[in-house]
């Protein structure tokens, strides 16, 4: 095949169109975005390195999966619905041969869900071609579109990927880089990304540093990733964190770091420490399993509770628990069993089943917690229906008090960024009390992380977070047409003060 040219993306042979189905009740936390990854190994099995990859990043996204690989001469991308270990099998491994590739675990913020979106991207430019792996959203989507529409670029999908991707195929410049120093400053919004060419992997991160982008080596060659958990399953060694606005380049020479756009107030997403990364990531110098330790540690000095025993709800008040555990002095234990297996299916669970709602995915140890005063440790409450049955659930296996400890502030502001939450409206917090917010979802007492103390267990002195989400303080501007949508305007200021 001629230099330059590309095969299109490649979708099994069991052609699925339909929208995954979620069978089992979300939990009441914030939707996790995307994950990336991406590698320049010549030497070395680059699908297979990049599935590990993937299979460690999965928690970040589990409606679609892909992987893109370079031969050096062409790109072959490989995407469909479905979680790593279903898209991905020996066979189909076997089938993408290359020195380079990049990765993508996908959750729909922007865009819906459904093959077409599913990354990474292929794109063909005059030069080369490209593939393109995105976490994070943009705020000025519509704008991008528009300028690209003018200029008589065809848009194939609904995702913002799609709208970085044409933009690079778009620019005239030789070089793919030239035309990242020119595209990356257009970009509004979060975004941690990367690219494949023939011959490189690239990785480029907005300028606030809203979502997360490190650095590994492995065997003297490079690895990009969201998080250091999936440089930890090939066995490679972090280097460093990808700063906000940095581009950096994996190639024959090893890695290359550019600054290509101003930094401005760093802002990564304070749900990287509460929720979203892997607890045995590590964020900013911090091991995550010990920052939520931290927020179980203040949450019980700041809401202390009388009780008989402290469980989380799996797996991710885990952490917490055993902090408020081991600072309350109150005993630890399980009274929560996860169904580790539900994942997802395409298979729709009947009404009967449906009915059985949460648990499907965790079922009270009735034994454990019959007649016992609880702390019930969890990251975050969105909506509330979730936490509601949870409480239900509890107290119908014979609880005698439920006290909810929430490792993080009330969310009353919707995220842009691409985090999946509610509406503004949708919030149970949202213009209701702690005990109101209590009342509703039926516990006996509830208590959340204050701000300080979310910001003091990061343990980073003086770092600056994007807490947009508690706080309403957004650090990139959000046009007011994306904020209609969601925002209660002006109740706004009543709910900050």
């Amino acid at each position: 095949m001629p230099r330059g040219d590309s095969l299109p993306a490649l979708r099994p042979d069991h052609d699925r169109d339909e929208e995954l189905l979620d069978n089992h009740p979300a939990m009441d936390s914030p939707r996790e975005e995307c994950g990336v990854f991406g590698i320049y190994a010549p030497e070395r099995d680059v699908a297979r390195l990049t599935f590990f990859g993937l299979f460690a990043l999965q928690h970040r996204g589990q409606e679609s999966a892909g992987i893109a690989v370079s031969d050096q001469s062409h790109i072959m991308v490989y995407r469909e619905m479905g979680l790593v270990s279903q898209v991905f099998n020996e066979q189909t491994l076997r089938s993408l041969p290359g020195q380079l590739a990049i990765g993508h675990v996908r959750y729909s913020t922007t865009g819906s869900s459904e093959w077409r979106n599913a990354q990474p991207l292929h794109r063909c430019r005059d030069h080369a071609a490209i593939a393109l792996a995105h976490n994070g959203n943009l705020v000025n989507t519509d704008e991008l579109r528009e300028q690209l529409a003018d200029r008589g670029a065809g848009l194939e999908t609904t995702s913002d990927t799609e709208v970085i991707a044409a933009l690079l195929a778009e620019h005239p410049a030789d070089d793919v880089k030239d035309a990242l120093r020119h595209v990356i400053p257009q970009l509004r919004g979060a975004f941690s990304a990367v690219l494949l060419t023939e011959n490189e992997v690239i990785g480029f991160r907005d300028p606030y540093g809203v979502r997360p982008l490190v650095l590994g080596e492995t065997e003297g060659r490079y690895v990009l990733a969201s998080e250091t958990s999936a440089l930890d399953i090939i066995g490679a060694r972090l280097v460093r964190e990808i700063d906000p606005g940095e581009l950096c380049w994996l190639d024959e020479e090893g890695y290359h770091i550019e600054q290509v756009v101003g930094r401005r107030q760093e802002s990564l997403c304070v749900f990287e420490f509460i929720y979203f990364a892997r607890p045995d990531s590590v964020v900013k110098g911090q091991t995550l399993y010990a920052a939520r330790s931290r927020m179980g540690e203040i949450l019980a000095e700041e809401s202390p509770a009388e009780a008989d025993l402290v469980i989380p709800v799996p797996d991710t008040g885990i952490s917490a628990a055993i902090g408020y555990a081991a600072r309350s002095g109150i005993t630890y234990g399980e009274g929560l069993i996860k169904n580790r297996y539900i994942g997802r299916t395409f298979i729709d669970p009947s009404d009967e089943l449906r009915k059985l709602g949460i648990r499907m995915k965790l079922n009270p140890l009735a034994s454990a917690i019959r007649g016992k005063k609880l702390v019930v440790v969890d990251d975050s409450i969105v909506r509330g229906n979730t936490t509601r049955k949870l409480v239900q659930m509890l107290f119908e296996a014979g609880a005698a008090e439920i006290h909810l400890r929430i490792s993080s502030p009330p969310i009353i502001f919707p995220c842009f960024y691409g985090i999946d939450m509610a509406t503004q409206d949708e919030f149970i917090a949202f213009e209701r009390s702690v005990n109101q917010v209590a009342a509703e979802i039926g516990a006996t007492s509830l208590a959340y992380l204050s701000l300080e103390g979310l910001l003091q267990a990061t343990g980073v002195p003086g770092g600056s977070f994007c807490t947009a989400c508690f706080s309403g303080d957004y650090p990139c501007e959000v046009p007011e047409s994306l904020k209609a949508a969601k925002f209660r305007f002006e109740k706004a200021a009543a709910a900050i003060e």
